[in-house]
């Protein structure tokens, strides 16, 4: 009896033994990985994640919410459902992208182009960054500061670490996009997409007109597919709005996890059936619900200090306005485009084009 057990023993080892690596490691990867697990399949996510230019930090073998982000960004990017867990759908959607980017690296050049190098495989990136419109010089062979900044651009763009490096992540998206685009730059295919689909509407000139101040529209969340009613009460450079009811407002918080944060995230609003990409910063900042609208107040929501009481809707449990911005729109501060409103409003209209919202 003990002479079968041992030979069963060994022969299970020898199977094992013999089975392909993948099988293994699909067959090893069972667990779903989310925030506060920990264990060498999450440095293996980690590493992965790294790989494919979402992570910009070394794996520690703790799913944080640097890797939580990373997860996120990369589901946002690839139309997954964005929940921040790393499951079966999520892992399958990286090996398919680590085989793609190992077949473009394999089938072409594995030198890291940076700042300081010349050749012809930089001024091939010159005239592919050219095409993309990342850059409006003519290519020289020379990777000077106009060609790193455009590296960096495109690599903000398109959800890559942004090092201004071209390695094989940042060449392969390039790659990824000319395949799709043909000879087209990005501003003639943007263009295309706006004729086609409208998502894409430049606040000054545009969405700012059709979202008129006391224009009530409809917020859809792309993250956790929640709607709430708002009205565009003030602003300028963006839209300055509130919530219609306290119902709408208990649902905006639940959206931000039941904290108010300046945590920007992509949105569609709905003004009459036209469906806008945006991007929201859940912040209720410069207002008291409580006192009149346009009053001069000594202290004001979000930090804000003595000014003008920019409240308009009464009842609604939200002390002030929150931040809604469109293509170009600017912030009021500074007067300047705000990077991460912008990457969250092509977020946005990327996804409502995949998914014909």
């Amino acid at each position: 009896m003990l002479k079968k057990s041992v030979l069963f023993v060994v022969m299970v080892s020898v199977l094992v033994f013999c089975l392909p690596v993948n099988t293994l490691l699909v067959s090893a990867q069972t667990r779903i990985l989310k925030e506060g697990v920990s264990g060498n399949d999450v440095s293996a996510l980690q590493r992965d994640l790294r790989t494919l230019g979402y992570l910009n930090v070394n794996p520690t073998g703790y799913y944080g919410s640097l890797t939580k982000a990373a997860v996120t960004r990369l589901q946002a990017r690839h139309g997954v459902s964005q929940d921040g867990v790393a499951g079966p759908i999520t892992f399958s959607l990286i090996d398919r992208l680590l085989r793609e980017q190992t077949s473009v690296t394999r089938s072409s050049s594995s030198t890291l182009l940076r700042e300081g190098m010349s050749g012809a495989n930089v001024t091939a990136l010159q005239r592919d960054l050219k095409t993309l419109g990342y850059l409006n010089v003519n290519p020289t062979g020379y990777f000077g500061s106009l060609t790193k900044n455009a590296v960096i651009s495109f690599q903000a763009r398109n959800g890559i670490v942004q090092d201004g490096i071209a390695g094989p992540v940042t060449i392969a998206a390039i790659q990824r996009l000319l395949s799709g685009t043909g000879s087209a730059g990005v501003a003639e295919v943007a263009t295309r997409s706006l004729e086609r689909t409208n998502y894409l509407v430049p606040w000054f000139g545009g969405a700012e007109n059709i979202l008129k101040i006391g224009t009530t529209a409809q917020v859809y969340d792309i993250w956790t597919g929640r709607t709430f009613n708002i009205k565009r009460t003030y602003g300028y450079n963006h839209a300055d709005c509130e919530t219609l009811t306290a119902e709408d407002t208990r649902i905006m918080l639940q959206i931000y996890g039941g904290q108010w944060s300046w945590a920007r995230r992509p949105i569609i609003v709905t003004v009459n059936g036209q469906k806008i990409a945006a991007s929201m910063a859940g912040m209720p900042h410069a207002g008291i619900d409580s006192l009149p609208a346009n009053a001069h107040v000594q202290s004001r929501s979000g930090g804000y200090g003595p000014g003008a009481n920019l409240d308009a809707v009464k009842g609604n449990n939200m002390d002030g306005v929150f931040d809604i911005h469109f293509l170009n729109s600017r912030t009021h501060a500074t007067n300047r485009v705000d990077t991460n409103h912008q990457n969250a409003v092509r977020t946005a209209a990327e996804w409502a084009e995949r998914n014909n919202f």
